[in-house]
C-alpha cells in the first residue's frame, strides 16, 4: 500500500497526531467521542491516534476480566476507528493506567520496533496506581515515544511528582544499544494526569480568573510551569498555551467546578508536552547552512472538552503536525493475492521481502476485512514456512486451503506479520473474494421468495 500523509516536499512527509488524555475516573465509555477525536473536522484527517488513560476500572473483577479480554475502553475506541481504516498498532496497561495507539492502514507497515514499558510508582514502586507506561516505535526510520502517566496528588506534591517523573526516565529502558532510553528517542510525547496544582493563589480569584478567560493569570503560579524553571530536565519539554479551562475538578455530569465540602481548586492537572531531541546540525565555521531539520513537532491545538461529564477531570487533546525525513519508504514485505479468488478453491499469495529483511519460521499471513481492529484481528491466516508452495529470486508464493476462507465473501486484505518484529510489515490491496455459489444460489432462492410473497400480498 502506497503511504498516505501529505508529502511536504521530495523525501519528506507530513503526519497528523491526534493525543488524547483523559482520567476516566473508573467510568465506562460515553456514548460518543465524535468530537474528541476530531471525527467531524472534514478534510482534517489523522494519522495516528493516541489515546492515554488514567484511573480505568481496575477493582480485581475487572481487571482479571480485562487480562482474559480487551477492556472496555480498548473495544470502545477499536469499534469507533476501525470502520474508518484505523488498526490498533500497539497497547500497554497497568492496572488503571492505558495507553493505545492507533494508526490509518497505509502507515501500518512503516511503524516498526514497537516496544512498551512499565513504571510503578505507587506505594514505593510496588503498586501500579501511580506510576506510567509508555510504547516508542519507529516510524518512518525515526523513535517516537509516547508516555502516559499518572502521578501523585495533592497540592504539597509537586517535589514527589517531579522525583517520580525522573525515576520513571531512568527505569524505562528498550531493547536496542542506539536508543535504550526514554529521554533518546527523536521525538518524546509525555503526557496524562500529571496532577500539577497552582500554588498561592486562591479559591476566589482562580476561579474568577477562569470566568473571564484571562487564564494567563493564572500561569505564573501552575506548578509545572514554575518547575520548568528550575529543573533543568524539564527545560527541553515544551507545551502550548494553557488557553483552555482547567480540566479538574469537577461535579460528576456537570461543567461545575468542586462543589463539595473540599472545594478544591481548579488546576491544569491533565497535560501533553512534547521534546525533540536536538538533529539539527550546528553551521560550519565556513558558513555553510545546515540542512532541514529530520523530524520536527509543531501544534496544531491544545484543548480541554467541556461537553464530556463521566468523570471529575475532562479530557484534554493535542493535535500535532510531525514533519519528517523519510528514512523508510518501501514496505519490507511487499504482497498481493494471486488471481480472481473464490471461496470453492485453494487461493494463492505472492509476496517479495527487501534483502535486510529478517525472516522467522514463525511468520504469518493473514486474511483480514477491511474494517479489522488489530494483527489478531484476522479471518483465516497462514505459516509463510509451512503452506509455501514456490521460491523463487524476486518472490514466493503461500496458499490458503479453501476450508478457511470466508464463505459469504466479501472486501478483504492481506497483512504479513513479522515475528521478529512483532507487527504487521506489509498490506496489500483491498480486494474481492467471491461468495460460494451455493451460498449465492440460497440468497438469490430467498430472494425469489420474498417477491413472490409480495406479488402475492
Amino acid at each position: 500500500m502506497e503511504p498516505e500523509g501529505g508529502a511536504a516536499a521530495a523525501g519528506r512527509k507530513r503526519l497528523r497526531l491526534h493525543l488524547v488524555t483523559w482520567n476516566v475516573g473508573t467510568a465506562s465509555p460515553p456514548p460518543d467521542v465524535t468530537s474528541l477525536l476530531q471525527l467531524n473536522l472534514q478534510g482534517l484527517a489523522v494519522d495516528l491516534y493516541i489515546v492515554g488513560l488514567q484511573e480505568v476500572n481496575s477493582k480485581i473483577v475487572n481487571f482479571l476480566s480485562d487480562l482474559a479480554f480487551d477492556d472496555p475502553w480498548s473495544i470502545f475506541f477499536e469499534r469507533i476507528l476501525s470502520p474508518l481504516s484505523y488498526i490498533k498498532v500497539s497497547s500497554i496497561r497497568m492496572q488503571g493506567l492505558l495507553l493505545l495507539i492507533f494508526a490509518k492502514h497505509a502507515h501500518v507497515p512503516f511503524i516498526q520496533n514497537i516496544q512498551s514499558q512499565f513504571t510503578r510508582t505507587g506505594i514505593y514502586g510496588y503498586w501500579g496506581n501511580k506510576g506510567a507506561v509508555s510504547t516508542r516505535m519507529s516510524l518512518y526510520g525515526h523513535m517516537v515515544c509516547f508516555v502516559n502517566c499518572h502521578l501523585p496528588a495533592h497540592m504539597e506534591n509537586a517535589e514527589q511528582r517531579l522525583d517520580n517523573f525522573e525515576h520513571i526516565l531512568e527505569m524505562q529502558q528498550f531493547e536496542g544499544e542506539k536508543v535504550p532510553g526514554v529521554l533518546d528517542h527523536d521525538v518524546l510525547f509525555w503526557f496524562g494526569d500529571l496532577n500539577f496544582r497552582i500554588e498561592d493563589y486562591g479559591l476566589h480569584f482562580i476561579r474568577e480568573s477562569i470566568n473571564n478567560n484571562r487564564f494567563s493569570l493564572l500561569w505564573e503560579k501552575d506548578q509545572l510551569n514554575m518547575a520548568k524553571k528550575k529543573e533543568a530536565f524539564l527545560q527541553e519539554f515544551r507545551e502550548g498555551p494553557l488557553q483552555f479551562k482547567p480540566s479538574y475538578k469537577f461535579d460528576l455530569y456537570s461543567n461545575e467546578y468542586d462543589t463539595s465540602g473540599k472545594k478544591r481548586k481548579p488546576a491544569w492537572t491533565d497535560r501533553i508536552l512534547w521534546r525533540v531531541k536536538s538533529l539539527l546540525p550546528y553551521a560550519s565555521e565556513a558558513g555553510e547552512v545546515p540542512e532541514k531539520q529530520a523530524i520536527s513537532v509543531s501544534l496544531q491545538s491544545y484543548a480541554s472538552h467541556m461537553s464530556y461529564c463521566i468523570s471529575d477531570h475532562k479530557p484534554v487533546t493535542g493535535t500535532f503536525g510531525l514533519e519528517l525525513k523519510l528514512l523508510v519508504s518501501i514496505p519490507l514485505v511487499t504482497l498481493h493475492p494471486v488471481g480472481d479468488w473464490s471461496t470453492e478453491q485453494d487461493a494463492f499469495i505472492s509476496y517479495s521481502t527487501l534483502s535486510e529483511f529478517q525472516h522467522s519460521a514463525w511468520d504469518w499471513i493473514g486474511l483480514y476485512k477491511v474494517t479489522f481492529r488489530h494483527a489478531n484481528d484476522y479471518v483465516v491466516y497462514a505459516w509463510v514456512q509451512d503452506n509455501e508452495i514456490s521460491s523463487g529470486e524476486d518472490a514466493k508464493q503461500v496458499y490458503i486451503s479453501t476450508e478457511g476462507l470466508p464463505t459469504e465473501g466479501g472486501q478483504f486484505l492481506l497483512g504479513y506479520y513479522s515475528h521478529t518484529m512483532q507487527s504487521i510489515v506489509g498490506l496489500s490491496q483491498h480486494f474481492q473474494i467471491q461468495p460460494s455459489r451455493t451460498l449465492a444460489e440460497k440468497d438469490l432462492a430467498c430472494d425469489g421468495e420474498a417477491l413472490q410473497c409480495g406479488a402475492a400480498e
